[in-house]
């Protein structure tokens, strides 16, 4: 029986700033949820949003309000026996709020995986996976420092799968940045951009065939969000992949997308589908559809972030790799053992539940205090 929920915001400062066609970021904002059962045994939850609303309708200060004010009062006193029956609930009596949602999701599962002695992918089917591919992304905006930082990771065996955040220049200069990127790192290394919605049509196609003769691999969200028409045309007519990010959230989504004749990818976000059960019905569609497969972050910190990995491990096929790097841009942790990044990819905890600890220490250091 659940007799405590706790929220707490919780800001670490990144490596280096962060920069999105809409907003550049210096701090990661998350809010963290804990869930006490009656005999003491805790689950941890991680809702998080990039930018703030610069990016979505959710902020940190407005997920910690909506589960302290209405998914807590709900929730005390409820059996954690059945999680995806408590989230049906609490979908049927408050719309939207989808990072909060997987906030509360995520810290039910990890408290009930904890109660049975099991991983949370057990949970949600059995892991296919213990290592997940992970990309990295190179967001300082300067050729040079990105391809110093490119190489670094390449030297490490950390990263070989490169993302680029474009838009917020020219298409002209943002493919020249991107193509001497390409050039210096050469054919072994997979380089994908992020438009973030930037661009036109006209300027999707004019940047798109640019960035298809450099060699790049794949354009996510070339467009805005809902026109869809545009990113069934430009997948239509380029080589180049293209993967849409904003444009869905949840399987109705996925499948008014697939229906309308897309044939690329699509980046699944824990936060965006209100959590691993919506993410996974969400992959389900595309599956059946023929749409390929991301594993998306919103920068996550490690709590979030193995959250997705676990949902991500029980998926047979990810065609597009995984991007769970978020706890690695961050400049300090919350938890007691940080995930394990080697190899160009991540380890996925076996461990009851999350398989993570939070670090009280850290979490009072870095709690907001207001």
């Amino acid at each position: 029986m659940i007799t405590q929920i706790q929220t707490y915001i919780v800001d670490i400062p990144t490596i280096r700033p962060h920069k999105l066609s809409m907003t550049s970021m210096a701090v990661q904002s998350m809010v963290i949820v804990r869930i006490t059962d009656s005999e003491g045994r805790q689950g941890i939850g991680e809702g998080t949003t990039i930018g703030g609303l610069a990016y979505g309708p959710e902020s940190p200060e407005s997920i910690k309000t909506n589960i302290d004010s209405y998914f807590a009062p709900y929730l005390k006193g409820k059996s954690v026996d059945n999680p995806r029956a408590l989230m049906n609930q609490l979908n049927t009596l408050f719309r939207g709020n989808g990072l909060a949602k997987s906030a509360v999701q995520t810290a039910l599962l990890d408290l009930r995986g904890q109660q049975l002695g099991v991983p949370v992918s057990s949970l949600l089917g059995g892991a296919c996976h213990a290592h997940l591919p992970c990309l990295w992304v190179l967001a300082s905006g300067n050729t040079d420092k990105d391809i110093y930082e490119a190489k670094k990771m390449i030297a490490e065996r950390r990263h070989n799968i490169f993302k680029i955040k474009i838009g917020s220049r020219s298409v002209r200069d943002d493919v020249a940045h991107v193509a001497a990127i390409k050039a210096a790192l050469g054919d072994s290394v997979s380089i994908r951009v992020d438009v973030n919605q930037a661009w036109t049509e006209s300027q999707a196609a004019l940047g798109m065939a640019a960035l298809q003769e450099a060699g790049i691999d794949w354009v996510e969200q070339p467009t805005l969000a809902k026109d869809y028409a545009s990113l069934v045309r430009l997948a239509n007519k380029f080589n180049i992949g293209v993967m849409a990010d904003e444009s869905v959230a949840d399987s109705a989504d996925c499948f008014d997308l697939a229906a309308r004749g897309f044939n690329g990818s699509v980046a699944l976000k824990i936060g965006k589908a209100g959590g691993l059960f919506g993410a996974l019905d969400a992959a389900a569609v595309c599956s059946a559809a023929g749409v390929g497969l991301y594993g998306g972050t919103l920068l996550e910190g490690t709590i979030g972030t193995v959250a997705a990995l676990h949902a991500w491990s029980t998926l047979p096929a990810i065609e597009a790799s995984t991007e769970m790097f978020g706890p690695l841009l961050q400049r300090d942790d919350i938890v007691k053992t940080p995930l394990n990044y080697h190899e160009f990819g991540v380890d996925i905890p076996a461990t009851p539940g999350l398989g993570v600890e939070l670090d009280e220490d850290k979490l009072r250091e870095y709690a907001r205090k207001n």
